[in-house]
């Protein structure tokens, strides 16, 4: 038996390490981790549709098939986390980064095979997705059991400022790797991370793991969350949109800086969980994603409108400010309606339709870009972000 479960649930709250800095050291993990997410994400749908020359539906499942391997991962690792404890969690995902990058150098020094390369670097992308489900989950547990669930809320808020934060930063920068050392510099990077991110978090103290005989099946946990889930996947089509094809609609349009359009995104998405994080506790997750949607939508409209690329900037940026909230506010309703004992397995059956959300987004979003524009996919994530509103309007009366 580890130290994690050693712990049970009458362990007193002044045992607990508490305030902001035990969350920001943890969920800093997650920052790193989603640096080696960032790197390729600009870069790889054009390399696949110009360099390797396939479609643009193949250019959006290149990304996709990431979230299809973290969406088929999600209920394991959350049980990984109840059982094992998500310190465990968290180092297995970092592993899985490493993988990732060592087949992502492979693809890059083996492209000239055409399919070989191909292969690899789906492949990398799946270890990648593996990677992102077990430390999101990992992470949020981790702190939420160092610090108390009280401040569940925040850790969620600020684990989300990590992730994006480091997709932000990191699509520039693999912007300019890539020009330098190619997609083989980009697994070589990513490797190094993910190093980093293992002597980040092997000395870090595990959390008191809650144990408990009341542990509800993972069939229950999932019912009790389904709804919110069905919200916050449509809520992500809009997000999705974005990450996967911000790189094609600024190539069909000769323009300059998709990877600035992704930062805008992400650092809008920052701002507004900084500034407004406690919104969520003092007004109720619900109301507080209810507005998150509105803004998200109109964001998407202004994308899918925008003639100039200031306009787009703009869009992205409304979108990133509106999407912000949305996860952390239907979240905590979500692990909310769980037991302590489960609530691992609720983060990651809730996290789960964010992943189907993306996974689909990005092969649909393509095929409808073929059919008309690369404007097209802007479009249709507004509509789907007006879905979710709906979803949580329905949410919120049923409260």
């Amino acid at each position: 038996m580890t130290a994690e479960n050693t712990a049970t649930s009458s362990a007193s709250p002044g045992k607990r390490q508490d305030g902001n800095a035990q969350i920001i050291a943890t969920v800093f993990i997650t920052f790193v981790a989603f640096l080696t997410i960032g790197l390729p994400l600009a870069v790889l749908p054009t390399y696949v549709h110009t360099n390797l020359g396939y479609s643009t539906v193949m250019a959006g499942f290149a990304i996709s098939i990431q979230y299809i391997a973290t969406v088929l991962t999600r209920a394991r690792v959350g049980q990984i986390a109840d059982s094992r404890g998500p310190k465990i969690t968290v180092i297995w995902g970092l592993m899985a980064c490493f993988g990732s990058g060592s087949l992502l150098l492979a693809s890059g020094l083996l492209d000239h095979f055409g399919s070989l390369g191909l292969g690899l670097l789906l492949a990398s992308r799946l270890l990648l997705g593996m990677g992102e489900s077990l430390v999101g989950t990992g992470a949020i547990a981790w702190a939420i059991g160092r610090v108390g669930p009280e401040k569940t809320a925040r850790i969620i808020a600020w684990n989300g400022v990590s992730t994006y934060g480091g997709m932000a930063v990191g699509a520039p920068i693999g912007v300019y790797l890539v020009g330098l050392f190619g997609i083989a510099g980009i697994g070589v990077s990513v490797m190094m991370l993910a190093l980093a991110g293992l002597a980040i978090a092997l000395p870090k103290p595990a959390a008191a793991k809650v144990i408990s005989q009341d542990r509800l099946a993972v069939r229950h946990v999932l019912w009790r969350v389904l709804p919110h889930g069905m919200a916050l996947a449509l809520a992500t089509a809009g997000f999705g949109t974005i990450t996967t094809f911000i790189a094609l609609f600024y190539a069909g349009r000769h323009w300059d800086g998709a990877a600035f359009a992704l930062s805008i995104f992400g650092l809008s998405f920052i701002a507004c969980r900084l500034i407004f994080a406690d919104m969520i506790n003092r007004h109720g997750g619900l109301p507080v994603a209810i507005v998150s949607l509105v803004l998200q939508a109109m964001g998407q409209f202004v994308l899918w409108s925008a003639g100039a690329p200031a306009i787009a900037l703009l869009g992205s940026g409304l979108t990133g400010f509106g999407f912000s909230l949305v996860f952390p506010a239907i979240g905590v309703e979500a692990v909310g309606r769980v037991p302590s004992a489960n609530r691992g397995s609720a983060l990651g059956l809730y996290s789960m339709f964010l992943d189907v959300s993306l996974g689909i987004t990005g092969p649909a979003a393509g095929l409808i870009a073929s059919w008309y524009s690369e404007a097209t996919p802007f479009l249709f994530g507004a509509i789907a972000t007006l879905g979710g509103l709906v979803v949580t309007i329905m949410l919120a009366g049923r409260r």
